[in-house]
């Protein structure tokens, strides 16, 4: 049997003195390189002063034909017949609809016979004035008598003139009974039925005309002081947008909205709908001095304020962050006008604020990345 090998003791202190060399040799390498200190980079911005900025705003409005109005008869009646629907394409003079004419056409035959019994009578009111003048040169008849003559023939020609008055009326009032397009369009909705009794005014269609479509849009007062009529605006409907024309500003205050509506004449190219929503974009300058800089460039500031990081020198090439007060003036999707304690041409950290400290040291990027908005 074999009896086990044993280390020798100088073996064994030789292999621990070697661990110990070994675990000395990486303790020195980690402390040398907890020795090694890096500063982040940031992308800095250099501030320039404007004196003012471009105010983007969008107000809204309705699209309308130049000729849309809801149509209807001048008379009360039944409706006896209806020649189109919603959706139909009509052309002017065009009949539409129609009114029962039973009881005007029985007036109108009773006119003309009173018209004919009134000039039956006035024949013969005429044959014996002419007698009486005759008879009255020979003394036959008084002076009364001739008078009464002659007033005899005046009235019945006058109840003439009356019966072909109204005679006319019942005319118009068939002519009425029928109701005609004002002018070429589209029928966009039908109000009535057959059969229905329909009182005066009310609309049995509404018209769209063909004519050029508007935009009938509301701004502000101040704004409506700064624009001219035929000046170009831009109008957004939908997805299109149209380089349009102002035909006309009203002249007075709408008493809800508080605003002056404008007439905007659409491109004859325009394929618009009466009813959609319009777009009017402008901008206008307001003089006030500031600085453009990205929303990346802010954080929440207390008391309604916001804060940027302003890149104050340091020695060599390193920076030191301070905070700033600022205040934001306007805004868009991108971008900030603000105003605050800061200086033109001062560097300000453009992004990644929530990775910096007050304080803290800092070295910038590469020149290329500088500059203003």
């Amino acid at each position: 049997m074999r009896t086990p090998m044993t280390t020798h003791p100088l073996i064994r202190y030789g292999a621990l003195a070697l661990s110990l060399m070994v675990l000395s040799s990486c303790g020195s390498e980690v402390k040398e390189h907890s020795q090694t200190i890096t500063y982040p980079t940031v992308l800095p911005l250099a501030l320039v002063l404007q004196d003012r900025y471009q105010h983007s705003q969008t107000y809204t409005g309705m699209i309308r034909s130049a000729n849309t109005t809801g149509i209807g008869f001048e008379l009360a009646g039944k409706l006896n017949s209806i020649s189109v629907d919603s959706g139909d394409t009509v052309t002017h003079g065009q009949t539409l609809a129609q009114l029962d004419t039973d009881l005007l056409a029985a007036e109108k035959q009773q006119f003309e016979a009173s018209l004919l019994q009134t000039q039956a009578d006035i024949d013969l009111a005429k044959s014996t004035l002419v007698r009486t003048q005759k008879l009255k040169t020979q003394n036959y008849v008084s002076a009364q008598q001739l008078d009464e003559t002659q007033q005899q023939v005046i009235s019945l020609q006058a109840n003439k003139k009356r019966l072909q008055a109204s005679l006319r009326a019942t005319s118009l009032k068939l002519e009425k009974s029928t109701l005609s397009a004002p002018f070429s369009g589209k029928i966009s909705q039908r109000y009535h039925n057959v059969g229905e009794v329909i009182a005066v005014g009310s609309p049995v269609f509404t018209l769209i005309g063909n004519s050029q479509a508007l935009a009938y849009i509301g701004v502000p007062i101040d704004i409506a002081q700064q624009l001219t009529t035929h000046q170009s605006v831009d109008v957004r409907v939908g997805k299109q947008t149209f380089s349009a024309e102002i035909a006309g500003i009203s002249a007075e205050v709408n008493s809800i909205s508080r605003t002056v509506q404008l007439r905007i004449d659409l491109p004859d190219s325009a394929r618009v709908i009466n009813g959609e929503i319009a777009y009017l974009a402008y901008q206008q300058d307001v003089l006030a001095a500031g600085y453009w800089v990205p929303m990346s460039a802010l954080t929440d500031g207390v008391r309604g304020l916001w804060n940027v990081f302003v890149l104050a020198k340091a020695e060599q090439d390193f920076y030191r962050i301070e905070r700033r007060d600022v205040e934001i003036i306007y805004t868009n999707e991108q971008q900030a006008y603000i105003q605050g304690a800061i200086q033109p041409m001062e560097l300000i950290v453009s992004q990644g604020l929530h990775k910096m400290v007050v304080g803290q040291k800092v070295t910038l990027a590469q020149a290329e990345h500088m500059g203003a908005l």
